[in-house]
């Protein structure tokens, strides 16, 4: 069965090579041609030349986007996935809302199955195969896609429907950027109070509050420029409007996420966008009076 996987950042990279490694039949596409070519090289896949073109060659196309409107760009339109005639399941793995993939769905051409399955975990996870796959699909549907699901992941739970995984999605990690909030005013604090970081973080990471997170992301917290960023400020932002977009829609109060909203904008104002998001540590120490 060929695979098509369409976007190659950071995570999507690490998650095509371990497709190839899986021995799946992989074709690659990428809006910047060349990293779509450099794996390629390195795994022996095949490069497409437009999102139609990938979908004319695989039955099932795996993506992994930015956002909603990168999305849009990549399925619609007459270079679009949706203009391929052999796709016969659109795997959408990036964080995108709920609505996205509801319209997705609807726009999908006769006989193709969108099926939302976001991930939990950073780039070493991706890279790792020790994904959390969230599927908005019940188990049956999901079946025939379970050799690819596991050459990616360490778990998928099936949620049922469609637009489940897109939305547990935003609740995982609403979570996570809470934490990451939570994380830096405690480090601002104990600080202040006169406890280096190395210390402090060494306390929490052993306490009650201790996360799975921290403990991978130990050398970002510690000092964000000594690590590749594997997150930026500006796409923890990007998730947090979604998932106060999706709360507005359903009439749901979160007053947390929008607190945490505001800071990674106010943080966003200041130049700390393209930055790995534990950079909200020194962020908020530079807040202290």
């Amino acid at each position: 069965m060929a695979v098509g996987f369409a976007g190659l950042g950071r995570m999507g990279r690490e998650m095509a090579r371990n497709l190839a490694e899986a021995g799946h039949d992989l074709v690659l596409w990428n809006r910047s041609r060349d990293r779509a070519e450099a794996l390629a090289a390195e795994t022996g896949a095949a490069v497409a030349a437009t999102p139609r073109d990938l979908a004319e060659r695989c039955v099932v196309v795996v993506t992994m986007l930015a956002d909603d409107p990168a999305s849009e760009d990549v399925h619609y339109g007459e270079d679009g996935l949706f203009a391929g005639r052999a796709m016969r399941t659109c795997l959408e793995m990036g964080t995108m809302s709920p609505g996205h993939i509801a319209d997705l769905a609807a726009r999908a051409p006769e006989g193709v199955t969108v099926i939302d399955a976001p991930v939990s975990g950073a780039t070493a996870a991706a890279r790792d195969a020790q994904l959390l796959v969230m599927a908005g699909c019940d188990a049956a549907t999901g079946a025939p896609l379970r050799p690819l699901l596991d050459a990616l992941g360490r778990r998928t739970v099936f949620l049922g429907r469609t637009g489940a995984g897109a939305a547990m999605k935003l609740g995982v990690n609403m979570l996570i950027h809470g934490l990451n909030q939570t994380l830096a005013e405690a480090l601002a604090l104990t600080r202040a109070a006169g406890i280096p970081r190395a210390a402090a973080f060494d306390v929490i990471e052993a306490s009650a509050a201790a996360a799975p997170m921290l403990s991978y992301r130990r050398p970002l917290y510690l000092d964000d420029a000594s690590a590749p960023v594997t997150f930026t400020v500006d796409l923890a932002r990007k998730d947090m409007a979604v998932t106060l977009a999706l709360a507005d829609r359903l009439g749901v109060a979160l007053p947390q996420g929008r607190v945490t909203l505001a800071l990674l904008e106010e943080a966003i104002s200041m130049g700390y966008g393209p930055r790995d998001m534990a950079a909200i540590v020194p962020f908020m120490e530079d807040k202290t009076t």
